[in-house]
């Protein structure tokens, strides 16, 4: 399928390009296949078939809108059939139903043994002491024993049964499809997907999209206006548009790109294409222009990873970033430098700033002070960079051979240790790193001094950061704190927090300076007559930094709890597909803690059945070849984990073998509620994708107590290989733990917050959908401003009959009624025509209250 067409499918749109192919509408001949022609004469069977995907749309929970219906209508037979081919494999795919699933065993679960240490042992004696032609070592059979392919272990035919087994019983590596061990006569291979027949309770709309491009352009100015670092989907999305569309895009561009990673592959697509003016327009730092040489290398623009090799570059595309790097203040250019001192050296080899050190001499001389160039009087390189050191002797200091410098970072942690009050002056100048700072600032310094620098830094600093910074201060001390890897793969870091607790006078000072912030910002976006919230926003939690969050079906901000599937058993699944010539070998498990995160029991390759029938394994495949790959399955039986003792059940997916997951040629994970078959995409309630330089992977944590589930998507840092639940039990301990207290009993901000600040600051009234299903209205008061009208909101008291529809809605579902054109932000869209309304994220709630300039 075309990329674009799939990013738009994504949205619940359908593109003229998913319709109809472009060979079809090259070679369309007017009467004779044109629409006009089409319109004119409806043929019977292109209504049949339209009926018939219907059908089958149906069975994946989507419905066609009035507008995609009657263009449907208006294709020919062949057209249709490429169009009904392409959106249910594309919609299948997006729940993972498109690849075949085939686990160990066939029969799972009714198949899996009860005892896998004797399937173990059996294993072991067949590899060791099985001979060819020979008796079976284990019943004795004579001629049953042959080598499958094309491992060539030696498998008796009566000891294992080819009817239930996908892969060598021995190795668990996948066989040829056409070995003889396959193919028994009684050969009951599970289907890939079984449907039930029915019609699912919750139908998704598609609607129509008539101008990719314009929708494409909707869909990139909000990604471009995000400040915090986009999720790694995002990322993609804004490069694939940006370049499809070349050099129309260009003219898309916002006049700024606050989030610097996205700015990145902003600004390698223009280098690409030939534009060298837009990075000076755009990279206002040099780590901006790091970020841009790890794009076009084809790296990390967030510069967590690696980069995998350095590439050449044009000597053009050299001098234009060297010429960036020379207008920057010298002092931010060194400082720069230092904060990826690694990743500079580097790229001075391919930069080669020295070879123009009179065009861009500032360039050359931060690059000499971070290299530890040695520079000698009198040589004419040397006297041009002394010279230019020579005003900054406060900065730079030279020993007769090498510069030195003294960094801001130093200055201020110096300033910390004797005064306060110097590193609060300090931090002042830098509105960010002031935020991030606050909470341990205001254990140093009087709260009306803070206060004061926080109310002249709040309108620079991006909303992220205040909502972190927020989340900080109304954290009361206790319970563990938990640090996250910028990287996403590094270790996680948890300590009991033992700070001292701030004043209660403190705490609200400082957070009524942010939130006053936020809703200011509300209060200048465009104004809304009637605005609808969901009280169950509470228990989303605002998006903050998700550069590292995995591409997920439902995109649940980290740290946010939702409900267990309604039936009793749920069905985890994991599928992956290994490089050719690579075998990689992943395993679903399964750890269960009691409340008191002791350990209870797993659910993995070593034990298939835990407690009976309270989590079963489908069996370990450990290789992957295209074009099956390989699948995994446990299903979890709540009631019974619940007997044995479990309250906390942590899911994992392990690499074995230490291969990262960006490895993969596929790879996702995720969950079903009591499936109809082995795999029913209409059951799957998450799907996420296996990404990055990962190689073990928490997606949550599951309280069989108040039958919820918290979403972490934590990577769990990996030592060595063989890795499984023995290896990190305490460690998977201490990370659910910590994450129940560092979410649970912290003072987050919610996205039910977000919504409020928007409401109050932008509506004249709002609607509050309760948990119990009422609803009341709250109509803003005569002189009532943001803030007291927010109050009343968090208050949530009822107040008069409901509005029928909104403009703006920040609902859980969007079951509701809203004016066309609307806002609406709906973590379960399915209801509205997308073509209609505009779609937002919970990261758009939050980027629009970007800062904005005081009045």
């Amino acid at each position: 399928m075309d990329r674009l067409a799939e990013l738009l499918l994504r949205q619940r749109l359908v593109t003229p390009d998913l319709l109809v192919p472009a060979a079809a509408r090259e070679t369309a001949v007017p009467g004779r296949g044109d629409r006009s022609s089409r319109r004119a004469r409806p043929r019977a069977p292109v209504a049949d078939g339209v009926i018939a995907l219907e059908s089958d749309l149906l069975q994946l929970g989507h419905v066609l809108s009035a507008p995609l219906r009657a263009r449907l209508a208006e294709l020919d037979a062949a057209e249709l059939g490429h169009a009904g081919r392409a959106l249910v494999s594309a919609l299948s795919a997006l729940r993972g139903g498109l690849v075949v699933h085939t686990p160990l065993f066939r029969r799972f679960p009714e198949s899996v043994p009860a005892d896998t240490s004797e399937v173990f042992v059996r294993r072991v004696f067949s590899l060791l002491l099985q001979r060819p032609e020979q008796p079976c070592v284990l019943c004795g059979e004579i001629g049953a024993v042959h080598p499958v392919s094309p491992c060539a272990h030696l498998v008796c035919s009566a000891c294992w049964d080819g009817a239930d087994y996908s892969a060598c019983p021995i190795c668990h590596r996948r066989i040829d499809p056409g070995d003889p061990f396959l193919r028994p006569a009684d050969d009951v291979h599970a289907p890939a997907v079984t449907w039930n027949g029915g019609v699912p309770g919750t139908l998704t709309l598609l609607g129509l999209c008539d101008d990719p491009a314009a929708r494409a352009r909707d869909l990139l100015g909000p990604l471009l206006a995000r400040q915090s670092a986009p999720r790694a989907e995002d990322k993609e999305v804004v490069a694939e548009i940006v370049d499809r569309f070349w050099p129309g895009s260009a003219g898309w561009l916002p006049e700024r790109i606050p989030a610097r990673e996205t700015r990145a592959v902003v600004l390698a697509a223009a280098v690409r294409h030939g534009d060298l003016g837009l990075p000076a327009r755009h990279a206002d730092t040099a780590t901006d222009v790091l970020r841009l040489l790890h794009a076009l290398m084809g790296g990390d623009p967030g510069l967590r990873t690696r980069l995998p090799r350095r590439t050449s570059l044009p000597r053009p595309v050299r001098r234009a970033l060297l010429a960036v790097l020379d207008r920057q203040p010298l002092p931010h250019l060194i400082e720069d430098l230092h904060r990826y001192p690694v990743q500079w050296r580097q790229m001075a080899e391919v930069l080669h700033p020295h070879e123009f050190h009179r065009r861009h001499p500032d360039a050359a001389l931060a690059f000499a002070v971070l290299r530890g160039t040695p520079l000698r009087t009198g040589t004419p390189m040397a006297d041009v960079l002394l010279e230019r050191a020579a005003p900054h002797g406060d900065l730079l200091t030279f020993d007769g051979v090498r510069l030195r410098a003294r960094t801001f970072a130093g200055r201020f942690e110096a300033a910390l240790r004797t005064d306060p009050h110097e590193a609060l002056a300090l931090l002042s100048r830098r509105p960010g790193e002031l935020l991030r700072r606050t909470a341990d600032l205001a254990r140093r310094v009087p709260a009306a001094d803070l206060a004061e620098a926080l109310r002249a830094a709040a309108p620079h600093v991006s909303p992220a950061v205040l909502i972190a910074t927020l989340g900080q201060l109304r954290t009361p001390p206790g319970g563990t704190r938990m640090f996250l890897p910028r990287g996403g793969a590094a270790r996680i870091w948890t300590e009991p927090d033992v700070r001292k607790e701030l004043a209660s006078e403190t705490v609200a000072a400082l957070s009524d300076v942010l939130t006053g912030e936020m809703l200011r910002r509300a209060a200048a976006l465009p104004p809304v007559e009637t605005a609808l919230l969901d009280e169950e926003l509470t228990d989303l939690l605002a998006p903050q930094a998700e550069r590292s969050a995995s591409a997920s079906l439902v995109r649940l901000p980290r740290g946010s709890v939702r409900p267990l599937p309604g039936g009793e058993r749920v069905r985890l699944f994991l599928h992956w597909a290994q490089p050719e010539n690579h075998r990689v070998d992943l395993d679903l498990s399964v750890a269960v803690f009691d409340a008191r995160w002791t350990f209870t029991g797993l659910c993995d390759y070593t034990s298939l059945r835990l407690g009976g029938s309270a989590a079963v394994h489908s069996g370990d495949l450990t290789s992957a070849p295209e074009p099956e790959g390989a699948s995994e399955f446990v299903d979890l039986d709540t009631a019974a984990l619940r007997a044995i003792g479990g309250r906390y059940v942590v899911p994992i997916v392990f690499s074995y073998n230490d291969v990262p997951f960006d490895e993969l040629v596929r790879g996702f994970a995720g969950f079903m509620d009591d499936p109809d078959g082995l795999f029913d995409p209409l059951a799957v309630r998450q799907r996420f994708d296996l990404t990055g330089p990962a190689k073990i992977l928490v997606p949550f944590v599951a309280d069989l107590w108040s039958r919820t589930m918290r979403w972490v998507d934590l990577n769990v840092s990996a030592f060595d290989g063989f890795h499984n639940v023995y290896g990190y039990e305490e460690q998977l301990a201490r990370l659910g733990a910590a994450a129940e207290d560092a979410y649970g009993l912290g003072g987050h901000v919610t996205l039910w917050e977000v919504a409020c600040w928007h409401a109050a600051a932008r509506a004249r009234e709002v609607v509050v959908r309760h948990r119990d299903g009422s609803v009341s209205r709250h109509t803003r008061r005569p002189g009532e401003d943001a803030a007291a009208f927010a109050a009343r909101l968090w208050a949530r008291r009822a107040a008069g009959p409901v509005v029928p529809e909104a403009d703006l809605a920040m609902v859980l579902r969007d079951d509701v009624r809203v004016s066309e054109g609307a806002q609406v932000y709906a973590l379960h869209p399915a209801h509205l025509d997308p073509a209609v309304i505009r779609s937002l994220d919970a990261a758009d709630l939050v980027g629009m209250l970007a800062p904005v300039p005081p009045a």
